[in-house]
């Protein structure tokens, strides 16, 4: 008898574990594939967040077989590994899809706890881990033609410019694509126009610190700098305040920003970073994706680019010195090639 309720009650426990088990299972096993989209910071206010979101989510509008679950890190990265760690521990992600520079050394970390994770990191280069695959936008080329624009307006009379020569950069943090393409390009297209233009870079040491942004633009209006440019996420907005109340003009990285201080960003570069996540869904939904190199991407393959057709560069941005910048950009995108010189 007791050897029977023995069976019977371990029949009933068996039971439980394996409907909560397939319960579990069934809720997963609806989808054809679940792809977990890590933002590390925020995505309102942020254009390539909201680019790779927006793509994403059209994705999954178009395959409902497919699961995209957003998380947003926030800002705090020093907690972007932890949180990442947590979100894969239970294996119920195919694919990791992020877009951050520093993200290639996190997804290496957490690799090491779960070596079946796959990962996909936008606007980052890191090739040789079998796990992780990435895709660098050419930075220096939008770097290089941004530059030349602000080289041309701090040359020029407009209004809020002076005669020093100066433009300036300023970046949330330093990072090997900033420090070896970015800058550099900005300022070697900026000598373009005029070999005597200086470059003052300076650093905010966070992504979100507007405040400090706004200190550093005074500090640089101060010592001659007239024409801004900024990688700096949330800290951008910063500078932007402080050049529409002090009179100065700026040039921008990745998305059309033209309307966020009409008449002082003069001229928008463009990533195609939603066009980009679609393309890369598609391939892992196919089963198409290669891990363990990297691609970089730019202006030829059509994923770098200038906003020509905005009110915010036609109206304000003088006849003269659109001429001279469409000229350049027309001989640009006819031959990139011609000017991988000046990287050296």
């Amino acid at each position: 008898m007791k050897n029977k309720l023995f069976l019977f009650f371990f029949i009933i426990v068996l039971s439980a574990c394996f409907f909560s088990g397939c319960q579990r299972k069934n809720e997963t096993s609806q989808y054809r594939m679940s792809i977990l989209i890590f933002i590390t910071g925020i995505v309102t206010g942020n254009p390539p967040y909201e680019m790779l979101t927006q793509g994403a989510l059209e994705f999954a509008n178009e395959n409902p077989d497919i699961n995209i679950k957003i998380y947003e890190a926030g800002i705090n990265q020093a907690g972007w590994e932890q949180q990442l760690k947590e979100m894969i521990s239970g294996g119920e992600y195919d694919v990791v899809i992020s877009s951050n520079p520093s993200m290639p050394d996190i997804c290496i970390n957490a690799s090491l706890m779960f070596p079946n994770q796959k990962f996909i990191i936008l606007d980052a280069q890191y090739e040789g881990h079998p796990a992780i695959r990435t895709y660098n936008y050419n930075q220096y080329e939008q770097s290089l033609f941004l530059g030349y624009l602000a080289g041309l307006i701090t040359v020029s009379d407009m209004p809020f410019t002076n005669n020093q020569k100066r433009i300036g950069f300023i970046a949330a943090q330093e990072y090997p694509l900033l420090t070896r393409e970015m800058v550099p390009g900005f300022i070697e297209g900026a000598r373009l126009v005029d070999p005597q233009i200086e470059l003052d870079m300076r650093v905010v040491g966070n992504w979100a610190d507007a405040a400090r942004a706004a200190e550093l633009t005074s500090a640089m209006m101060n010592s001659g700098v007239d024409v801004f440019t900024a990688i700096a996420g949330g800290a951008a907005q910063g500078l932007i305040r402080t050049a529409v109340e002090r009179g100065a003009y700026l040039v921008w990285y990745n998305t059309n920003a033209y309307d966020m201080a009409a008449g002082f960003i003069l001229g928008c570069g463009i990533m195609e970073q939603k066009k980009l996540v679609m393309e890369v869904l598609n391939d892992v939904a196919d089963g198409k994706m290669q891990y363990g190199i990297s691609a970089t991407i730019g202006v030829k393959e059509g994923y770098i680019g200038f906003i020509f057709d905005d009110p915010g560069y036609q109206n304000h941005l003088p006849a003269d010195i659109r001429a001279k910048f469409e000229t350049f950009m027309d001989d640009y995108f006819a031959d990139p090639s011609g000017y991988e010189s000046y990287r050296n």
